[in-house]
């Protein structure tokens, strides 16, 4: 083709695509209807990931579970269990509210995996394990995340590596195990929750910033990968919220002058926002707001 015409063509599709973001500001997508829909949550024991599995449980998604704590994976799934037995005894005819349709007819369940997804072999087990329990999945939550809070020098490579793996590189072999069938189907949707600390980076989290980087890195390379074979059904939502006020994050701090302006996210509140953005099939989504500001600058 020539090089002026398809410099026009790109031209157009890109101002098109800025037409179709604005339109978003003015007319509020509708929310999709994930009831019945299988979902697959890294990291569930805790923090957000446990925030995710109730809000999909909330709205009669099937949840499954994997955390590297036992423990802590079944406190999440006895939570998700109150939700789904709430949903039936506010709701005698099984409906969930804000969605069309009978939950009491699709029976959503919760699974509960013990799995280490730093472990490449265990995630291709384990969702191996899933695909024969329960069936395909619809939505893949790659949440897992871990962060080691030293500075490089003083920081074992031990703890360096793991970070690398659980924020990064899992993120290649849960894809490699469930996007398979995604292709077959051209029907899934893809969540990459990573951090604002991979659009810019600061002093001290180094191997943090490094992995969130690898981390959208990969998630936006297989975005463009599934547009170029246009599977069209298979939608990608990439998170980047600010520091979140969890346990990983504990005894975190930022500059005190600026303190103020950034006050940790509340889990709820970065979770809902997220899950907006999930149901409405938007690419990406910063929390707070003023994070925009990275990508524009």
């Amino acid at each position: 083709m020539n090089i002026f015409v398809e410099f026009c063509l790109v031209s157009c599709k890109v101002l098109w695509t800025f037409v179709l973001a604005g339109t978003r500001w003015l007319v509020r997508p509708k929310e999709k209807n994930v009831m019945g829909q299988v979902c697959v949550i890294t990291g569930a024991g805790s923090g957000l990931g446990r925030h995710f599995a109730k809000e999909f449980a909330r709205r009669g998604a099937t949840v499954i579970l994997w955390d590297i704590n036992w423990e802590s994976n079944e406190e999440t799934a006895e939570m998700v269990r109150q939700i789904y037995s709430d949903i039936t005894n506010r709701n005698p005819e099984g409906s969930v509210d804000g969605e069309e349709g009978d939950v009491s007819q699709i029976q959503p369940k919760v699974y509960t995996y013990l799995c280490d997804v730093s472990k490449r072999e265990e995630v291709y087990l384990t969702a191996d394990k899933v695909q024969r329990e329960v069936g395909n999945i619809d939505i893949l939550i790659n949440n897992a995340g871990v962060v080691s809070g030293r500075h490089l020098l003083e920081c074992p490579d031990e703890l360096l590596e793991r970070t690398m793996m659980v924020n990064c590189h899992a993120h290649f072999w849960t894809t490699k195990a469930f996007v398979p069938k995604m292709l077959e189907l051209n029907h899934g949707h893809i969540v990459t929750v990573a951090s604002s600390l991979g659009l810019f980076t600061t002093a001290g989290v180094e191997d943090y910033c490094a992995s969130k980087f690898g981390a959208i890195g990969f998630h936006e390379s297989l975005s463009h990968e599934l547009k170029a074979a246009e599977k069209d059904g298979i939608k990608m939502t990439l998170v980047c919220p600010f520091l979140v006020d969890t346990d990983m994050f504990k005894g975190c701090k930022i500059r005190k002058e600026i303190a103020p302006l950034f006050p940790p996210l509340k889990p709820e509140q970065c979770v809902q926002q997220a899950m907006r953005a999930i149901l409405t099939d938007q690419p990406m989504i910063c929390t707070p707001r003023i994070m925009y500001m990275c990508l524009a600058l």
